[in-house]
């Protein structure tokens, strides 16, 4: 059961870690020539960030067996050193700190030494892409996954109309992580810092077997993007927070 829980946890984490790849593609899909938003997303040449440092806030909570953790820590990544991180302060469950969160970031961590894998990319290569037009004033598109892979999202993205920047993915995932996870809904959202495409939330609500419905929350707040200060000194809670 716990198992299941875990697993579950971390998958949205990680689905959603690999998606933050660079965004490239040739646009040969009969989609992307007949949607001019969607061409401009993918014409973006849009670079992971060289390097980045960030407060991040996480909680879990699964409600079936009435376990909560959540922490606060410190990443940093840049070209000489790969991704490395530091908790500030934790509490709760844990098993779900040590399952859920420290395994979320280690395997982030694994994502950065390889470069971030295609595979996870919205591209043409992976995603079928459908135009819905507007929704609350952003460009809405389905986003139909290719093939059945943990790291693709059966869902939609939201687009800004005038240049076609990445707001938010949500969906589910397109094959569950494991025999105990029915479905992962994940919802992540984007916004520049210093100019750069950055994941500024991460939520993830998995139905687990005996486990019932579980819940992964994350959020950043960057100190400073490719050496460049944010504007923003991030603060470490010393408490648990509210549910999000």
């Amino acid at each position: 059961m716990t198992r299941g829980l875990n697993r579950s946890l971390l998958f949205a984490a990680v689905v959603l870690a690999a998606a933050a790849a660079q965004i490239r593609a040739s646009g040969r899909d009969a989609s992307v020539q007949t949607c001019p938003v969607l061409q401009r997303f993918l014409a973006t040449d849009d670079a992971p960030p060289a390097a980045y440092r960030a407060l991040r806030h996480l909680d879990a909570r699964t409600e079936g067996i009435d376990a909560s953790a959540w922490m606060e820590v410190w990443t940093e990544a840049d070209a000489a050193h790969g991704f490395h991180y530091e908790v500030a302060a934790e509490g709760g469950s844990e098993s779900i700190r040590t399952r859920v969160f420290h395994a979320t970031l280690e395997t982030e961590r694994r994502l950065w030494e390889s470069g971030h894998p295609d595979r996870a990319a919205l591209t043409p290569a992976n995603y079928v892409f459908e135009d819905r037009g507007d929704e609350n004033g952003l460009a809405a598109l389905t986003v139909r996954p290719k093939r059945k892979d943990m790291l693709l999202v059966d869902g939609s993205i939201f687009l800004r109309p005038e240049d076609g920047d990445l707001v938010r993915v949500e969906g589910r995932l397109a094959k569950p992580p494991s025999f105990w996870t029915r479905r992962v809904e994940i919802v992540r959202s984007y916004e520049r810092v210093n100019g750069v495409r950055m994941p500024v939330s991460l939520v993830g609500v998995a139905s687990v077997l005996i486990a019932g419905r579980s819940t992964f929350h994350m959020t950043y707040e960057y100190e400073s993007v490719n050496g460049q200060p944010s504007g923003i000194s991030p603060r470490v809670r010393t408490g648990a927070p509210s549910a999000p």
